[in-house]
């Protein structure tokens, strides 16, 4: 494998990462968007989404993608809602289940 490849595959990783549970919900709630509405859109049921807000489970894909898209633009039009608190822990690898 070329190091360009590698490079792509390093992209991906990276641009896959999701924010910390309370930031998803915090982006959520300052769109004005209910977890329903989340889940309608992503095309999975509410619970999947509060166990997501709440760190419990993690989406997988095909799911993750567009939840993480949808996530991505709600942290451009909301930045304040992006920032992490203080308290919250890092991102770490997150396995997908939910």
């Amino acid at each position: 494998m070329s190091d360009p490849d590698r490079l792509k595959r390093v992209d991906a990783l990276l641009d896959d990462l999701l924010p910390p549970p309370r930031v998803r919900a915090k982006l959520r709630i300052a769109a004005g968007l209910t977890q329903q509405e989340v889940a309608e859109a992503v095309g999975v049921k509410r619970l999947a989404v509060a166990r997501w807000e709440l760190g419990e489970t993690h989406p997988r894909r095909p799911h993750r993608a567009v939840y993480l898209h949808l996530l991505n633009r709600l942290a451009e039009r909301y930045p304040e809602a992006a920032v992490p608190d203080e308290d919250m822990p890092t991102p770490t690898s997150e396995g997908g289940s939910g």
